[in-house]
């Protein structure tokens, strides 16, 4: 296991030695990936959430009226919110030259974890009532997880090549 040292002051006061705390390199990453993240989450708002939600899910029978369930909407929110980072997180290969589906390809499981996630909450809220319209609310499932992980990626790698990643 790799360590790296940070010094908490540079003098010591009466009294003590100088201390160094010890963190470990999974730290530090997970540190700056929180970092990136809060920075490319500035980017969006709750206006585009629900608007988002309303266009993909407001126009099918089955899902009109869950939607309008607060916890439905808000179960979408961290949907979308979990594929724009995601998109946003491998669009690092766009900028190194990767095309954008090469770079879809690398996470396609955990995209199909959200889709799946997302489906299967519409399923549970239905109560069964999903009959033949399954198939159709997961590709409703699919194209807002979709346009949510474009957003990310189109943001991240426009970020990436602002340098301000």
């Amino acid at each position: 296991m790799y360590f790296s040292f940070k010094k908490v002051r540079n003098y010591p006061l009466r009294g003590e030695s100088i201390l160094n705390v010890i963190t470990t390199f999974k730290e530090k990453k997970r540190e700056k990936q929180i970092k990136y993240e809060r920075s490319i989450l500035r980017e969006l708002s709750i206006k585009i959430l629900k608007e988002r939600v309303r266009h993909y899910f407001g126009s099918s029978r089955l899902t009109s009226s869950l939607v309008m369930n607060e916890g439905i909407e808000e179960a979408c929110y961290d949907v979308a919110i979990e594929a724009y980072l995601l998109g946003a997180k491998f669009s690092r290969f766009g900028y190194y030259g990767e095309a954008m589906n090469e770079a879809r390809e690398r996470c396609h499981k955990e995209e199909k974890h959200i889709v799946d996630t997302l489906y299967n909450f519409f399923l549970y809220w239905a109560g069964g009532d999903e009959g033949i319209q399954s198939e159709s609310l997961y590709y409703l499932c699919e194209q807002y997880v979709d346009s949510w992980w474009r957003e990310g990626y189109q943001r991240g790698e426009k970020r990436y090549k602002l340098k301000m990643h």
